[in-house]
């Protein structure tokens, strides 16, 4: 087989693959929040379907797909079919830039656990991700009813507010790693401090300030509690997806699940380090163990996620967009500065 056809080959493995495993994750996340909060506020959670409710992802899948899709008579019917598509598709996307590991070697090749490593791989996740805000909007607009269009109108400007501080407080990131590449700022996080302490990015600086920003940033951009506004049952019926059902309501579900993972593989790869972590034993051990690291901190992450939803309460919607243009914003553009100064300052000193 020539160069291109190991390529390729190697390219749909991996693409099917990830897609198998994301869809699996987003799954199992729904049946881990429903655990979770059970458990949280004193009850069992999925636990009839499969031992310990593990089949309940499956059995919500079957129910959506054999569901009576309705399609109300007073939508425009070719963006109404559209916007879920973009928006699960989009979520979807954005983890193919998304790197697992470091590079293995299968029959004399190295293999990197990623479906396309680009050198401006975090740009290409915000730009999907952004792009995702049409799919909640045309949602909202071609319902056509007042109870979507606010919803998709309340999420759009959400999402595109709490999307500035989000890249903000990245950028911090970016001057201190000084790449794009998602791949070239775990390897800049490699090492330790004093010793003992890991060369992570959340304990470089300021950098922890921005890691705080970045996490209440995330949790508004996928629409999670305390800032789950645009589908508030309580004030607007379900927000911009009121008049979806079956499989079309499931897909702006399918496509927030995967976000949050997405979100999640962002913050491990740019703050805590990536993949690494202690790595001991023989090859395919220490192949594997970088990967379960990734796992490991991602999961934590998503725990984060899901300990909020069972502890907060939400916010009303003024406070949702003050608290992200008066304090939010002005925290990252400070943050973003005061990096930018601490790094010209220590390369003045570095120069002879």
């Amino acid at each position: 087989m020539s160069n291109f056809e190991i390529f390729l080959v190697a390219s749909v493995v991996k693409i099917v693959l990830v897609i198998i495993v994301l869809l699996t994750a987003v799954a199992y996340t729904v049946w881990l929040e429903r655990k979770v909060v059970g458990h949280m506020q004193n009850r069992w959670g999925p636990q009839r379907v499969g031992p310990f409710g593990l089949l309940q992802p499956l059995a919500d899948g079957v129910k959506f797909l054999l569901k009576e899709d309705l399609t109300p008579p007073h939508v425009y019917r070719p963006l109404f079919i559209a916007a879920p598509m973009i928006a699960v598709v989009c979520a979807l996307t954005s983890i193919a830039v998304v790197p697992f590991g470091n590079p293995v070697s299968i029959f004399g090749r190295v293999i990197p656990l990623q479906i396309a490593d680009i050198n401006i791989g975090l740009l290409i996740i915000l730009g999907i991700t952004s792009v995702g805000v049409y799919g909640v909007a045309l949602a909202g607009w071609s319902s056509n009813s007042k109870y979507s269009l606010l919803g998709g109108l309340r999420a759009s400007a959400q999402m595109v507010s709490y999307e500035i501080c989000l890249g903000l407080s990245l950028v911090g990131v970016l001057i201190v790693s000084g790449s794009f590449s998602l791949r070239e700022i775990v390897e800049s996080q490699s090492g330790h401090f004093f010793g003992f302490l890991p060369k992570w990015n959340i304990f470089y600086g300021g950098q922890f300030v921005a890691f705080f920003i970045y996490l209440i940033a995330a949790y508004a951009e996928t629409n999670r509690v305390p800032f789950d506004l645009p589908e508030a049952e309580t004030e607007l019926v379900a927000g911009y997806h009121t008049e979806y059902s079956a499989m079309k309501f499931a897909m702006f579900f399918m496509a927030e699940y995967a976000n949050m993972i997405t979100v999640a593989c962002v913050a491990t790869l740019l703050f805590l380090g990536g993949w690494s972590g202690p790595v001991f034993g023989g090859p395919i051990l220490q192949a594997i163990l970088p990967v379960f690291w990734f796992v490991a901190k991602v999961f934590v992450f998503l725990f984060v996620y899901i300990w909020v939803r069972g502890t907060l309460p939400r916010f009303r919607y003024d406070q949702l967009m003050a608290f992200g243009w008066k304090f939010l914003f002005p925290a990252a553009v400070a943050n973003l500065v005061v990096t930018a100064l601490a790094v010209a300052l220590h390369a003045s000193k570095a120069t002879p």
